[in-house]
């Protein structure tokens, strides 16, 4: 078989095997809409915050009056005692406690010790915790700019450095603009290598296992092309439907999505190769994508591994494809900047495409060997 028909074969293949379209098609598809749905509002809104007001004096109604007007809390309920707010806390019916401490005032003005603003949150839900911390800390800053700054005017003193800051990358700190590009090279990862493996292992099962050099090429040609599609359909219309955060190196991408393609579908036809019925791949590879995630440096910088860790790592196509994809998508960074990503996916195309070419472009690889 030469390499077009080899190339088309694969085609047919995919469209007309449920099992075959299902992985590599289908839920490429489902999964650019499926994973981020749960993160869709990304900011969190309304966090019933209980507020303990000790002092009960202007300046801490003024701030109880600014944090209701934050976006990212709501005053749920005024507890007279601490103990009471960490009931209602434990009740689940507030994410927070805010508690404004006798002598707050006094504290404020003269920097007299004994007064402050104390903040408990629920810690299961971290991005929750983080935005009660913030709504609460701008509110507490106003109030002090608001009340302090006549009496600083008056005295002549000169306004601290106000610091701001601004995300450069993603701009709404969300956690699906976070995870989901880092994801998403896993996604493209696992569907191809599931299909590139039930693939090679059904011809291994029907006895047709080995290849000669053209039609070894045509079909590894074909599902790199079903992966190149896949990754273009993703970082092409679903982040832009997704709004995921996207600077857009689109030379980078046409040079990084082939190499990253090919390495994932000669990796599969190398495992395909290795397994006697096409339905085992789906046995062996599924309980290896949450640890490949864990491997892809997104939970965890790759440079606080352990050393052999971090080199197992990059023997996965989607630690580097997504090293690469984040920043080409997200950074607009340059192909020099991910010169390194690069060479290694090469290296990977190299190495699995030999193996699997030495695997079933011999005679002596075929069933019963």
């Amino acid at each position: 078989m030469g390499f077009t028909a080899a190339f088309v074969d694969v085609f047919r293949k995919v469209l007309s095997t449920f099992a075959l379209a299902s992985i590599i098609i289908l839920a490429v598809i489902l999964y650019g809409f499926y994973y981020p749905a749960p993160y869709a509002h990304q900011a969190a809104r309304q966090l019933p915050v209980v507020v303990v007001d000790e002092e009960r004096t202007a300046l801490t109604r003024q701030l109880i009056r600014n944090l209701s007007d934050a976006r990212e809390v709501r005053i749920s309920a005024e507890a007279p005692s601490l103990a009471a707010a960490e009931r209602l806390v434990r009740e689940r019916k507030a994410d927070g406690i805010l508690l404004l401490s006798a002598g707050l005032t006094r504290s404020l003005t003269t920097g007299a010790p004994g007064g402050g603003i104390g903040i408990w949150v629920n810690g299961t839900y971290l991005i929750r915790a983080r935005d009660i911390g913030a709504a609460v800390q701008a509110a507490a800053v106003a109030v002090g700019i608001q009340r302090l700054g006549p009496v600083a005017q008056g005295l002549h003193l000169q306004r601290p450095i106000e610091i701001v800051q601004r995300p450069l990358f993603n701009t709404r700190e969300g956690y699906a603009d976070y995870v989901f590009p880092a994801v998403a090279a896993i996604i493209l990862q696992q569907t191809l290598l599931f299909g590139s493996a039930m693939l090679v292992a059904g011809r291994r099962e029907t006895g047709a296992l080995a290849m000669g050099r053209t039609q070894f090429l045509g079909t590894w040609c074909a599902l790199a092309v079903l992966g190149c599609l896949g990754a273009m359909l993703y970082f092409g219309w679903i982040y832009w439907y997704q709004d995921m955060p996207r600077a857009g190196n689109l030379a980078g991408l046409l040079i990084a999505v082939p190499l990253f393609a090919g390495a994932v579908a000669a990796l599969g036809m190398l495992i395909g190769s290795l397994l006697d019925r096409a339905d085992r791949a789906l046995h062996l590879l599924i309980p290896t994508s949450i640890v490949l995630f864990f491997l892809a440096g997104a939970a965890w910088p790759l440079s606080s591994m352990p050393t052999w860790v971090a080199a197992l790592a990059h023997l996965s196509p989607a630690t580097l494809g997504a090293q690469s994809f984040v920043r080409l998508n997200e950074m607009g960074a340059s192909l020099w900047e991910i010169r390194s990503a690069l060479a290694g996916l090469a290296a990977l195309v190299a190495v699995y495409g030999a193996a699997a070419f030495l695997r079933m472009g011999r005679p002596g690889s075929r069933e019963g060997r």
